[in-house]
């Protein structure tokens, strides 16, 4: 960009420096020769009159002085002179011009010297404020992109770039954060499976000496025998405990989702989620309704739950049949219900009660591409907001329901 800058800059003084040059060289050679000159027009005017015989006074033109017939040819003298031919005789007139275009000239300088110290002053503003200052930054999405997340911005008093350049770095620091937050995370699992092989160890060393025992039959004794059948039910629970543990981690928010919650008004939700998809599912071909409702103040994260409403919508659009989707609302006790259908749910019921689950997609999924966490971060970020979210299939119409608690 700064390259192109310059190319544009040089380009326009290079114009400014011709017009300049142009202007001046014609301005200076105006009315240079006699074509157009003044006194060829009063020296027309006096010959006509002398052709019709009519009187005239020198006193009345300013650029002719004398006229005469010149009878003994052409004689010199110290004022410039043109000849005309009247009735058959020549005839001399002498003038007095000179040509003055310095006030035309400084008049031009002065104007043109404003226009351009204007676009010069343009320029150099633009490239102090907002090119130099683009050109330092223009380089850090790349480096954010790399994972280069230790250098920060320097804070920036432009009020074109101080608000992006806030933003980028509170995006470089988030993404740190959450980098730091991964490899603890990364850290915390590799030293819990460490310390589970560790624990499992134990009980497994222990069940394979029962059974070398039993295998090799060292125990005669029937009540020996039914120890160590006790044992090793005790030691497979033992293992049953420290894989139910994995489970249970692994279960856990590895999302790392955070909520502020507050209170919103219901329209300023809807508002953002008619506003973004009225045109695109115009677009896509799809009916768009929602219905009509009565304003309440509800408890919540007002941008988590546009975040909400958007992943429901778009599963509404990649798994239905494209014809319609309409928002519907009812009043459950103290919570508001936003309800979310869409037609031609594809969903076998026996999948619905696993739409919610992490990292799980229905047999309706086709080539469509996911994650399979939509509908889980949807259901943590419900709870998250004392709320909930809920499924069902009410004649072959998909209805996914997210529940808000009103604020009084």
């Amino acid at each position: 960009m700064m390259k192109s800058f310059i190319k544009l800059a040089v380009a326009v003084i290079a114009v400014l420096a011709v017009i300049f040059t142009g202007a001046n060289i014609i301005l200076h050679n105006e009315n240079k020769g006699d074509a157009g000159r003044p006194y060829r027009v009063e020296a027309e005017r006096i010959a006509a009159r002398i052709e019709n015989r009519e009187p005239y006074s020198l006193n009345d033109y300013s650029y002719i002085k004398n006229v005469e017939i010149q009878e003994n040819g052409f004689q010199g003298g110290d004022s410039d002179y043109l000849v005309k031919e009247i009735g058959g005789k020549l005839y001399r007139f002498d003038y007095s011009y000179q040509a003055d275009n310095t006030s035309a000239i400084t008049s031009f300088n002065i104007c043109f010297g404003v226009t351009a110290a204007f676009v010069l002053l343009l320029l150099l503003f633009l490239f102090i404020r907002i090119i130099r200052p683009f050109e330092k930054i223009s380089a850090y999405p790349t480096e954010l992109a790399k994972g280069n997340l230790t250098a920060p911005l320097k804070d920036s008093k432009s009020k074109y770039f101080g608000k992006f350049l806030w933003g980028l770095d509170l995006l470089r620091e988030k993404l740190e954060s959450q980098r730091s937050a991964e490899l603890a995370l990364q850290k915390q699992n590799k030293t819990m499976v460490l310390s589970l092989s560790h624990d499992i160890k134990t009980p497994l060393g222990v069940i394979e000496l029962y059974a070398k025992a039993l295998e090799k039959g060292l125990y005669k004794d029937e009540q020996k025998k039914k120890e160590v059948a006790v044992g090793i039910t005790e030691k497979c629970e033992d293992i049953r405990g420290y894989v139910d543990g994995i489970v249970k981690a692994s279960s856990e928010d590895f999302l790392n989702l955070e909520v502020n919650n507050g209170e919103f008004y219901l329209s300023a939700l809807i508002d953002k989620i008619k506003a973004f998809y009225t045109d695109k599912l115009s677009l896509l071909k799809i009916d768009f309704a929602v219905d009509a409702f009565s304003d309440h103040i509800l408890s919540g994260d007002l941008e988590r739950s546009i975040e909400v409403l958007q992943n429901i919508i778009e599963n509404a659009v990649k798994y239905g049949d494209g014809k319609r989707i309409r928002i519907a609302f009812s009043r459950e006790d103290d919570c508001q219900l936003i309800h979310i259908r869409n037609s031609g749910c594809t969903l076998c019921k026996n999948e619905l009660p696993h739409i919610f689950d992490s990292f799980w997609r229905g047999s309706n999924t086709g080539s469509n591409s996911g994650s399979g966490l939509g509908l889980y971060i949807c259901r943590t970020l419900m709870r998250k907001m004392n709320g909930d979210i809920f499924a069902e299939i009410q004649d072959e119409e998909m209805v996914v329901t997210t529940v808000f608690e009103i604020s009084y």
